[in-house]
């Protein structure tokens, strides 16, 4: 069954991002997610351990950190003492790093190097032992009781992808699925398709290094490789905002299939389409206007007809 997250950015004030949260869950979201950018915003990791404080049952991550500017052995140990913390309700979404990674001047980290990361981090932040720079590491002091900490790894090509399924022991029925992107839920569709032009724009550089890796003709799909071809820059600085002007190329076909807008009942359609192939979770990229309408149309209309209990 669909459950459903919202991310929301650590955009200051930050005093904003603990109140979103904290509606997010009275509306019966069951994850709360935020980006992991450090110069972008606010440092998220101190701000997150504030969510924890002021919620009771969300469950929080990144969505998503990633292992080349954190140690990875830190980066474990943080979410250990999250997980300590929020009486275990962390859950981590992990990538090769976008946005906190270029902005400092330093490239995605490599696939093998990714991989090798995150089979240890997800170890060691589970207690178990691990060795890690000819070292044997384990953190003595995790309890046991605790749920193990998910990891959900954040990827769009086939090797990134592959990572996943190593991580879930390549059993494709230990393999979960999020989808996140935009809703506005909203009778103005033109309205809702400009404030999330963004997110396509944003997809793009990703599509971008797909293509520089694999070549126009591979087996990345048309549906997502084509739309690019009309993409002129993007500008890090507009990273997930509303009317970034890098956004402009994004057609109106283009933003309505790779987000959720319209009315409640349109919205609804579209992720019992997604529930219907496999998707376990939607994550609210919750970075248009109107926040506050959004989450309560998702707590009154929306995740009731999946989960078949009122918010």
């Amino acid at each position: 069954m669909l459950s459903f997250g919202v991310t929301v950015l650590p955009d200051p004030p930050y005093q904003r991002m603990l109140e979103l949260l904290r509606l997010a869950e009275q509306h019966g979201f069951e994850y709360g997610w935020t980006y992991d950018s450090h110069i972008l915003w606010h440092e998220s990791f101190p701000l997150l351990a504030l969510v924890a404080a002021e919620t009771e049952r969300l469950k929080l991550g990144h969505f998503v950190t990633n292992p080349g500017i954190r140690d990875p052995t830190v980066l474990a140990s943080y979410y250990a003492t999250m997980h300590e913390v929020s009486n275990g309700r962390m859950a981590m979404g992990i990538g090769r790093g976008d946005s906190s990674r270029r902005v400092v001047g330093l490239k995605p980290v490599r696939v093998a190097e990714f991989e090798r990361r995150c089979q240890m981090i997800k170890d060691l932040m589970n207690g178990r032992p691990v060795e890690w720079n000819e070292k044997e590491l384990e953190l003595k002091w995790v309890r046991e009781e605790l749920p193990e900490i998910p990891m959900w790894i954040a990827g769009y090509g086939p090797k990134a992808l592959a990572v996943a399924g190593q991580e879930a022991g390549r059993d494709p029925a230990a393999l979960k699925c999020i989808v996140g992107a935009p809703s506005h839920i909203s009778d103005d569709i033109a309205d809702a398709r400009e404030q999330s032009r963004w997110f396509p724009a944003m997809v793009s550089n990703h599509v971008m290094d797909l293509i520089v890796n694999y070549g126009e003709n591979s087996e990345i799909p048309k549906e997502l490789t084509d739309f690019v071809k009309a993409r002129k820059f993007y500008d890090y600085k507009d990273h997930s905002r509303v009317g970034a002007k890098h956004g402009e190329f994004v057609s109106d076909e283009i933003v309505d299939r790779f987000c959720v807008l319209g009315t409640a009942e349109e919205a609804t359609k579209k992720l019992k389409e997604l529930e219907s192939v496999g998707v376990d979770q939607f994550n609210v990229y919750l970075m248009t206007h109107a926040q506050e309408v959004t989450l309560q149309a998702y707590g009154d209309d929306i995740i009731p007809q999946f989960s078949g209990v009122a918010a």
